[in-house]
């Protein structure tokens, strides 16, 4: 069931683990303050880190700052301490070990540079300086898989997020709007060019959901009576945009309701909701959602289900605004458990299927999902402590095992009631698979561990084999553990029974013919 395990470098290991540099310290604000030069595309800017020493201290510090980029000085107590530069990690050197556990400190980060520019984004990564279609200014950054340090200088991790959220002072050319995470605390002229624009968030935050987004834009708000209590919603779209915007942003709040329905409270409703038109697809920023679908249903226009289904709703809309509940209220330790992410939020979708078409219907999506977009490539669970994602299989792969565990709970209400005990009970938290699974095992009383270790640990896809001779279905799988088995619904017409096969053959009466279908709510193969 093991990742085959490739030659990772001593970059992967200081990236993706909890090393001498960061394990001793814990994040407990940043304040991060960036000037850009839009015409130049480059950025100068500081960063003050606020910590908490939560263990014995070593005499360095881990900061990541990735080339090319520049970090200039640190300041200390007002005094600058020695940096050495190692490939992406910034050694701070200072008898941090005198320190005693418990006690608070702050180091001023001061760096500048032109971040790598993104090629495809969101999904390699960076800054997009493009053009809106009147030729003007437009501005945004993407980068979940490269990490924020790709731009700012953090502890670029997903296990330790600022307790205390994050304050955001961006400074851009006149007549240029600057959006970003919380709420926007307020504006002011920097010099005789430049605006500076102040966001706050209360919440913690993943590094990489803290965002930026420059343009021309024209901005209307909204609240919603939600669980609990009013919640701001906020819109931003290019102010050519507006009219088209309004029609397809109308979607939020019934989507909001529908969310809060099955997963609880929005998780942030201090920093507020934000939708805001971006040069690129979309992504999960935390309360100021990025959304580049071009004003289409489905996926740029596309269903991704190809069951008709996908094409009722915004894709992008839907998809990034779950991962308010799980990406980012619930995140993952280690990128290499990111299907929690990636997977409970492609389900999202059919979640919001239900509430807007019905049961029936959704089903058909998360059955075409599975159906049209599985590779099965490689684990969708990546390898551990040196950054590396599993499969991208971990949205559609992902998705299916948590439909198959509503299917095998046969309860929704029990299933809603555990997505939204799970919200509540790792509400801004950080996660591993092994809680997750052991989560789900308690509360249901039935034990998963072999779905997760089969759909996300391998690349297994159950094999079915059946035959029927005189009045009796025979059948098994043919490639699965001793301890695997499934319910599978099998129908004839109108004529239903339940087989739970295993890697052993086993026989039931069936005196219904040979004409006869096999539950499409598992990820199995059939074979007759």
């Amino acid at each position: 069931m093991a990742n085959t395990t490739f030659a990772y470098t001593h970059a992967d290991t200081l990236r993706g683990s909890n090393g001498n540099g960061r394990s001793w310290w814990d994040l407990q604000h940043y304040e991060l303050s960036v000037k850009f030069d839009t015409a130049a595309k480059s950025i100068t800017g500081k960063n003050e880190i606020s910590f908490t020493v939560s263990g014995i201290a070593h005499d360095s510090m881990q900061i990541d700052l990735q080339g090319p980029m520049v970090l200039d000085r640190v300041i200390l107590n007002e005094d600058n301490v020695t940096v050495a530069h190692e490939g992406n990690v910034w050694w701070i050197k200072h008898p941090f070990s005198k320190w005693a556990v418990g006690s608070k400190h702050t180091i001023t980060v001061f760096f500048h540079g032109k971040p790598k520019e993104a090629k495809l984004p969101p999904w390699d990564g960076g800054f997009v300086w493009a053009k809106d279609s009147l030729g003007r200014m437009w501005a945004a950054v993407a980068c979940q898989e490269l990490g924020a340090s790709v731009w700012w200088p953090c502890k670029d991790v997903q296990w330790d997020e600022p307790d205390s959220g994050m304050s955001m002072h961006y400074c851009v050319p006149n007549g240029l709007t600057c959006v970003a995470n919380g709420r926007l605390e307020g504006k002011k002229a920097e010099g005789d060019n430049y605006t500076c624009w102040d966001w706050e968030v209360k919440n913690p935050i993943n590094n990489y959901d803290a965002t930026f987004y420059i343009g021309h834009y024209t901005s209307w708000s909204d609240t919603l009576m939600g669980e609990k209590g009013k919640l701001s919603l906020d819109f931003y779209a290019l102010d050519y945009n507006e009219k088209v915007a309004r029609k397809q942003f109308a979607v939020v709040k019934p989507m909001i309701h529908c969310f809060e329905h099955w997963m609880g409270p929005y998780p942030f409703y201090e920093d507020g909701y934000k939708l805001v038109e971006a040069p690129y697809l979309g992504m999960e920023h935390q309360s100021a959602v990025a959304y580049g679908n071009k004003y289409q249903m489905g996926y740029l226009g596309r269903d991704r289900s190809n069951t008709g289904v996908g094409l009722e709703f915004d894709f992008i809309i839907v998809h990034e605004s779950g991962h308010e509940w799980f990406g980012n209220n619930i995140t993952a330790k280690d990128i290499a458990d990111n299907w929690i992410h990636e997977g409970i939020t492609t389900y999202t979708e059919t979640l919001f299927a239900e509430c807007l078409l019905g049961k029936k219907k959704a089903f058909e999506y998360i059955r075409g999902e599975a159906a049209n977009n599985i590779r099965n490539d490689k684990p969708v669970i990546g390898d551990y402590g040196v950054n590396a994602e599993g499969s991208g299989d971990m949205y559609d792969k992902g998705a299916a095992l948590i439909h198959m565990i509503r299917m095998m709970m046969n309860n929704d209400e029990k299933f809603r009631n555990m997505l939204r005990d799970m919200s509540a009970t790792y509400y801004h938290k950080i996660v591993t698979t092994k809680e997750i699974e052991q989560y789900i095992n308690d509360y249901t009383k039935i034990n998963f561990t072999p779905l997760f270790d089969l759909y996300l640990r391998a690349t297994i896809i159950p094999e079915l084999e059946y035959y029927i001779k005189g009045k009796q279905l025979y059948y098994r799988f043919t490639n699965v553990p001793d301890d695997f088995s499934l319910p599978i619904e099998v129908s004839a017409g109108n004529k239903k029974m339940t087989i739970r096969p295993t890697n052993n053959w086993q026989n039931s009466s069936w005196k219904h013919g040979y004409n006869i279908s096999f539950s499409k709510d598992f990820l199995i193969k059939v074979k007759s």
